[in-house]
């Protein structure tokens, strides 16, 4: 059901909470890196919602190479796009990118696996002291 070509998108407002100086990447009061990075797992995220083979099974990142362009303001308008460009086995790579209003703010590579989550939950708790 996965297969190249599969695009997510989605958008969000800049708040207070998304700022660099909230988040303690940075003094100024801007669209966090963070922030971003977020924006576009959210966006590779919905690109394969509703399309993996069985549901147990979910996506997590393992690996992301993001470019942050440009900086957006607090109220700002800001949507990501990922486009699915190869699926091999679990791996999924997708192309990334972000706008705002005015401008490409974002973009890069982004790789995700897809996993059983029972059983990836299961190795995180076994960590719990």
């Amino acid at each position: 059901m996965l297969e190249a070509g599969l695009v997510g998108e989605v958008q969000a407002t800049v708040e207070a909470s998304m700022l660099a100086s909230a988040i303690g990447s940075g003094a100024l009061d801007v669209f966090a890196t963070p922030s971003l990075v977020a924006l576009l797992e959210r966006a590779a995220c919905a690109a394969v919602e509703g399309r993996l083979g069985d549901a147990t099974q979910t996506t997590v990142g393992v690996r992301l190479d993001v470019k942050h362009l440009a900086p957006s303001p607090l109220g700002a308008e800001v949507r990501a796009r990922a486009e699915l460009v190869q699926v091999d086995g679990r791996r999924l790579v997708f192309h990334v990118e972000a706008f705002d209003a005015q401008e490409r703010i974002g973009e890069g590579t982004h790789e995700r696996a897809v996993v059983d989550a029972a059983r990836l939950q299961a190795r995180a708790d076994a960590k719990r002291p």
